[in-house]
């Protein structure tokens, strides 16, 4: 006895399986494509909204008169109406982005997130930020101690000194203890190029340097 497979409805099943495998990958393109615009135009939008912000400060603490009415109250608070906080640069690794209130999924998305319950820039404690390894912190695997780190916020600009980096288990929230001394914790997912969700944090500790 013989056992005879036609091959048509085999070639249909490859030709549909080929179209879906298709359909996924230009969706997860598009996904993609989505979330690196999405983050590109916060960071432009919410740039120019902190350097207004910054200026009009300084207007205000010169006392020079101003050519428009300005709404921006004469001691700026640590954070805006719309959460954001400043900029958060590292000089010697190209690093530049823009520390939003919240480490939620859309904020990390877009930018660098303060942690709720650290101190925030101007109070004295640890202030703590966190950000994924996959975009904005990626470049901290490279950070050596010493490192400058420049943080502009509404409440002031501060400089920091990289002190320490480590690995911790991601149950360690030691490290985002309050702290006598201004020192400002990063946070992101250890190791960097680990797929999938991470096993451990990368902890960089810096001490803000008296200017």
């Amino acid at each position: 006895m013989r056992f005879v497979f036609k091959k048509e409805p085999l070639s249909r099943m490859l030709r549909w399986g080929q179209r879906g495998f298709f359909a996924c990958g230009v969706l997860l393109l598009g996904y993609c494509a989505f979330v690196l615009v999405d983050a590109w135009v916060f960071q432009r939008r919410e740039s120019r909204e902190l350097d207004r912000l910054l200026r009009d400060r300084q207007v205000a603490s010169q006392g020079t008169p101003q050519p428009e009415i300005s709404t921006a109250p004469k001691s700026a608070p640590a954070v805006a109406i719309d959460g954001l906080i400043g900029r958060l640069e590292i000089p010697r690794l190209l690093l530049s982005a823009v520390v939003a209130e919240g480490i939620d999924r859309t904020t990390l998305r877009r930018g660098v997130g303060h942690i709720p319950g650290t101190a925030l820039p101007g109070h004295p404690g640890n202030v703590g930020l966190a950000g994924h390894r996959d975009t904005f912190f990626r470049p901290l695997k490279d950070l050596k101690i010493n490192d400058e780190v420049e943080f502009s916020t509404l409440a002031g600009n501060f400089k920091y000194e990289v002190e320490s980096v480590r690995v911790v288990d991601p149950d360690n929230v030691g490290v985002l203890a309050p702290s006598g001394h201004n020192v400002l914790t990063l946070v992101t997912c250890y190791p960097f190029y680990y797929v999938g969700p991470a096993p451990k944090r990368w902890i960089v500790r810096a001490r803000q340097v008296v200017q």
